[in-house]
């Protein structure tokens, strides 16, 4: 079955995360509470081959990956993601998940236009929700009852 024109597509987010119970407690928040499709990465090497192949509409980066740091796979992709995707002229926005000695150098990150917010690690649902609200659309119907 081929997709209809006049349906506009779902929004997809990428999440590059090293760990599997934060990907997917974040991956489950995120399509329960927005309407969205979420694919993880566990390595930024992944989460660069994924974006390079499928447009997103959202990016989620750990600072702290297993091969490079969440802010050099943004740099990455804010290069080549335009070149890649036909009639996309930047990439998505950011957010960038961070654990408590992130911080300092995260302050250096929010000068880029691109970066919309950080959110704690351990995920925190309310953080979450609050910064995807005026990036993903709210699913009218949650999987669970409003916090």
């Amino acid at each position: 079955m081929t997709p209809d024109p006049a349906t506009p597509a779902v929004p997809r987010v990428l999440l590059a995360e090293e760990s599997l119970p934060y990907r997917r407690v974040i991956r489950e928040a995120l399509m329960a509470f927005r309407v969205c499709e979420v694919d993880d990465a566990p390595s930024g090497e992944r989460a660069f081959e994924m974006a390079l192949r499928r447009e997103y509409s959202l990016f989620l980066f750990s600072l702290p990956l297993p091969d490079m740091t969440g802010d050099m796979l943004d740099r990455l992709l804010s290069k080549a993601y335009p070149l890649v995707h036909r009639g996309v002229h930047t990439a998505p926005p950011v957010i960038f998940l961070m654990r408590p000695t992130d911080s300092l150098r995260f302050q250096e990150l929010q000068r880029d236009v691109r970066v919309r917010g950080s959110m704690p690690l351990p995920p925190k649902l309310d953080v979450l929700l609050s910064l995807t609200a005026s990036l993903l659309p709210e699913r009218t119907n949650p999987a669970f009852p409003p916090l």
